[in-house]
């Protein structure tokens, strides 16, 4: 999934084709279709025509696995078996959606141990589920079956994740399991007495300590309900209206398809947790339209990437992370939603405003109004789209329902709008409402039921291989080991610790999903920040270093040479990847600041404070909830940012020199952590630290007029 890729020449015609129905019939079936295979094509998926019977097998079984999801959401079942299913599913649809190899020959076809590995997979699965009652008289006295069949299913799992996903993710869970095997092999500093087969086969596959341990009940849980709802809402054409209604309320200023492609792929993150998706979805429509109006074509096809990569932090799905991080903190899904909130639009008007500070370079104005759609028509004829998305939302934060219940109840309404319409639609358009009419909402339900389930399969998959690198650390107490290492190296400075810890990050997610390098660095680096941080004086509650490793994950989504995201949108644009990846990183590098934010101040996740004799409690932190001071956190955060834009675009008004860009970069303390600033200039209050930001920017702000005054003409900055 995040493999170097080149795009081939079918894709290239594939992203021909979707931006000339983008220019024609923007809801089309046919531009759906073109849009799911280049998505398909680009993660490594195998195609297939409607007249093929694998695409119908393909089908049936992502459908069946949908129906198993929303029946047990309605209907109590033991865990355990949920997340047996849950598995079996991913695994027969992983073997029939991936190939083994690229080759054109695979590709198209489903050889015959690709079921043979489906087929074992998920009886490895279900085993489990099978034998429950007799694994649960027999804990730790395993039989010898027992650990054959659990080799099997993990060695199977490795290598689903090796289509899937890409090498990464296995190699780290080969990596750990060797060193569970040969523990007392290791170098005397991360020793242990090892493990044997019996023994790790037990942790990371007979009990719920590994792969069928919290990652994959999330998943299970609540994610693919999630999946699904995003699905639907994508396939009722709410993808297509967020984008024309981004476009319409946005083209006219300047840079106005660079400000929409933003907007679209914000919106769009509330639909999906992929970053790709996001990518092709808003990309062939608003990366030509750049191009158009002047943008260089990398510059064109990053902003894209960097849209899209910040698609994963905007609640509630949050690349599907929001989940996990409840069940690891034990919070409420909510809790994590609010605490994510403020930075997560805060990157976004950031990115609105790079966009803004990016075309005042070039010298762009917005698109000629006479050519935009009007905004008020465009929203009234797609607000039954926005309605699923408010009563979600209403049902979480105001009815305070469990994140499975709120969805269940979110897909059932999108069901009922699919259903319903288009026989309106034709009832306003004063048409015939026929049969074919009502069952085309039956048939978007279905499809939008299939893409859901094969939406899932690399998270269900990624969610269980994490699980082993889980379980491991619980098994070897290797945490302990890196603590002692983390704090050796970092020498006990907090900031070396946090810089170590996101360059590790970054690293891993260079190949990884952002799922799986959240698990993974949430199970290894949250608990050394959090206890170093603790050492060194810090009481911060826990999600603060959950959200930081979960950001620099996402950071590394568009970082080259792997990003694929990257790879994708400078196919739509004709440009080089790799230049793509490195400007989306520089316009992403505002993401990297935000986590040492709320970090030192956790007020940007609207926490006042922890209880100094239980931090790692949720119950005792003091959430913020007055709307004045949230509005005067996101302002100054929203000025902060601005700041920290200014000063590495090296643009404000007009260009900045060194000098000026040092200036707008103290203002940036001032506004993100203004208690450090009190505590470093023994101001009488955190505010004042707003207040001296606040002049400063003012300041420049004035100085800039003067200079843009002696400049009648604006230097048009070279591309």
């Amino acid at each position: 999934m995040h493999d170097k890729v080149d795009l081939s020449k079918e894709d290239k015609v594939i992203l021909h084709n979707l931006e000339e129905n983008r220019k024609q019939v923007p809801t089309s079936e046919e531009h759906l279709e073109e849009e799911e295979k280049l998505i398909a094509d680009l993660e490594g998926q195998r195609s297939f025509e409607k007249n093929q019977w694998e695409f119908w097998l393909i089908g049936t079984v992502a459908f069946l696995w949908s129906t198993y999801q929303l029946y047990v959401a309605v209907v109590p079942t033991n865990g355990v078996f949920v997340r047996s299913v849950h598995l079996a599913f991913a695994f027969a649809l992983c073997f029939m959606m991936f190939p083994m190899y690229k080759s054109h020959i695979l590709k198209y076809k489903i050889p015959w141990h690709a079921f043979t590995f489906a087929i074992i997979g998920a009886l490895g699965a279900l085993y489990v589920y099978i034998d429950y009652a007799g694994l649960s008289m027999r804990p730790g006295d395993y039989l010898q079956r027992d650990v054959v069949i659990g080799v099997i299913t993990m060695i199977i799992l490795l290598e689903a994740s090796r289509r899937a996903l890409g090498m990464a993710l296995s190699i780290i869970a080969i990596v750990f399991l060797i060193y569970d095997y040969f523990g007392q092999y290791m170098p005397d500093l991360i020793a242990h007495k090892g493990a044997s087969i019996t023994k790790l086969t037990g942790q990371m596959y007979l009990t719920t300590e590994g792969i069928f341990g919290v990652p994959l009940g999330v998943s299970a849980g609540f994610v693919f309900l999630f999946v699904l709802f995003g699905a639907l809402l994508e396939r009722a054409g709410a993808g297509d209206y967020f984008i024309n209604m981004a476009y319409a309320a946005l083209g006219k200023y300047r840079g106005g398809p660079a400000t929409a492609s933003v907007a679209a792929s914000g919106l769009t993150g509330i639909m999906s947790g992929s970053s790709i998706a996001n990518t092709v979805t808003t990309g062939t429509f608003t990366i030509p339209l750049m191009k158009r109006l002047g943008f260089p074509a990398h510059k064109a096809a990053a902003v894209e990437v960097a849209a899209s990569t910040n698609g994963q932090l905007m609640p509630p799905i949050m690349g599907a992370a929001a989940f996990i991080i409840a069940e690891f903190l034990g919070l409420a899904y909510t809790d994590v939603v609010m605490a994510a909130f403020i930075p997560a639009f805060v990157s976004y008007f950031a990115l609105f405003y790079i966009v803004h500070l990016e075309s005042l370079k070039l010298g762009l104005e917005g698109e000629d109004p006479s050519k935009l759609g009007k905004v008020w028509d465009i929203f009234i004829k797609g607000i039954h789209y926005i309605i699923p998305i408010f009563f979600l939302i209403y049902t979480l934060i105001i009815l305070r329902e469990s994140a499975q219940s709120a969805a269940l109840s979110a897909i059932q309404f999108m069901m009922l709008i699919m259903v319903v319409q288009k026989p309106i639609g034709a009832f306003f358009k004063k048409e015939k409402i026929t049969k074919a009419i009502w069952l085309e909402g039956f048939s978007d339900i279905a499809i939008g039921m299939v893409n859901g389930a094969k939406n899932m399969v690399p998270i269900a998959i990624a969610t269980g291989v994490a699980g082993m690198v889980v379980g491991s650390v619980t098994l070897t107490g290797i945490g302990q080991v890196l603590i002692e290492v983390i704090e050796e190296l970092s020498n006990g400075n907090i900031i070396a610790i946090l810089v170590l810890t996101g360059i590790i990050s970054l690293i891993l997610g260079m190949g990884l999903p952002t799922t799986a390098n959240y698990i993974i660095m949430a199970s290894l680096t949250a608990p050394i920040i959090i206890s170093l941080a603790f050492d060194n004086g810090f009481l911060i509650p826990t999600i603060a270093a959950h959200l930081f490793v979960f950001y620099f994950g996402i950071l590394a989504d568009d970082t080259p040479p792997v990003g694929i995201a990257a790879y994708a949108a400078a196919g739509i644009a004709k440009s080089d990847p790799i230049k793509t990846g490195i400007q989306g990183f520089a316009y992403d590098i505002r993401t990297a600041i935000l986590p040492f934010a709320f970090f030192f101040n956790n007020k940007l996740l609207l926490i006042a404070g922890v209880d100094a004799a239980d931090p790692d409690n949720p119950a005792l932190w003091q959430w913020i909830t007055n709307p004045a001071e949230i509005a005067l956190i996101f302002i100054m955060a929203v000025i902060g940012m601005f700041a920290f834009s200014s000063a590495t675009q090296s643009y404000f008004l007009t260009k900045l020199n060194i000098l000026e860009r040092l200036i707008f970069m103290i203002i940036v303390p001032m506004m993100l952590v203004p208690n450090i600033m009190q505590e470093w200039l023994h101001l009488p209050h955190e505010y004042v630290a707003y207040v001296i930001g606040i002049v400063i920017y003012i300041g420049l702000y004035l100085s800039e007029k003067r200079k843009e005054k002696l400049i009648p003409i604006p230097l048009k900055a070279q591309s």
